[in-house]
């Protein structure tokens, strides 16, 4: 069993939020996550879920803000939401900018100086961080599904895309569907992964479900009125791509919705709903 430090505990919707760190061998450093138990959790094994947070969050943001607790302890679901990248390494630059480094890990698997020694965060997610949870909380490993928002977003897609055998469902809120294509998505790819965009292939969920697809639904929420929608998120890419090979798509823009928590808030009950349905409760 992987040694795990709890920080802070509190009592929600009958469950317990707690927060914790431990020493990762992917990134070679600290590394934070939160899980909520529901009550549920006292009684059997349970599902787990994963949601992946975006730029600039850490471990809190999602179980502060979207509420999503309340909806998990309605299904039995237990909730993992991890940190978005490596923290305090000593990385030249990582503090430097709030898109690159600290905050924005974007959930790859850096091969560049000087982010390869820390910065992999593709596999601590897939890898590392479910065994970590799977051998410390009363969870049904073969029953795990993900989704996440903005960078986020990104990361809980191409996740499910290579791994379907691992991850029963995936869904998002307004993620970066074409990263090799955006300003957020060409700089992190160009620092983390090199020149060579044969290798972003890999990254980019547009690139992967159109090479791999998915063979289940995918659920995405987008405001109209998210201020990265047109230049960043890029969903019209994402759409066609799932057009072109028939992958089950449900994507819903909201009139009217932003970027924010808010906007999270108001539809985390149908994601959870979503991916309870695929983990059979």
């Amino acid at each position: 069993m992987t040694n795990i430090n709890l920080i802070a505990e509190y009592k929600s919707f009958g469950g317990k939020l707690g927060f914790y760190a431990h020493i990762s061998d992917c990134c070679k450093c600290e590394m934070r996550f939160s899980v909520y138990q529901p009550p549920q959790a006292t009684e059997k094994p349970l599902p787990v879920l994963y949601f992946l947070s975006g730029l600039t969050c850490r471990e809190d943001n999602f179980m502060i803000k979207s509420g999503a607790q309340y909806w998990a302890a309605k299904y039995g679901i237990i909730l993992v939401a991890p940190d978005t990248s490596p923290r305090m390494t000593g990385t030249p630059g990582e503090d430097d900018e709030w898109d690159i480094g600290t905050g924005a890990g974007f959930y790859v698997d850096a091969t560049q100086e000087p982010w390869k020694n820390h910065y992999q965060m593709y596999s601590y997610i897939v890898q590392e961080l479910p065994a970590v949870i799977n051998s410390n909380f009363p969870t049904k490993p073969e029953k795990q599904s993900i989704f996440g928002h903005s960078m986020g977003g990104h990361g809980a897609l191409i996740c499910a895309i290579r791994n379907p055998d691992i991850y029963k469902s995936v869904s998002a809120f307004a993620p970066i569907v074409a990263p090799m294509n955006c300003a957020w998505g060409e700089k992190a790819f160009s620092l983390y992964l090199g020149n060579n965009k044969e290798s972003w292939c890999d990254y980019d969920a547009s690139k992967l479900v159109e090479k791999l697809g998915y063979h289940r639904e995918i659920l995405i929420d987008q405001g109209t009125a998210d201020e990265f929608l047109n230049h960043q998120l890029l969903p019209e890419q994402f759409i066609q791509v799932c057009e072109k090979v028939n992958q089950p798509l449900n994507f819903r823009y909201q009139p009217g919705y932003d970027h924010s928590y808010y906007f999270i808030a108001t539809f985390i009950g149908d994601h959870i709903r979503h991916h309870a349905q695929a983990l059979g409760l």
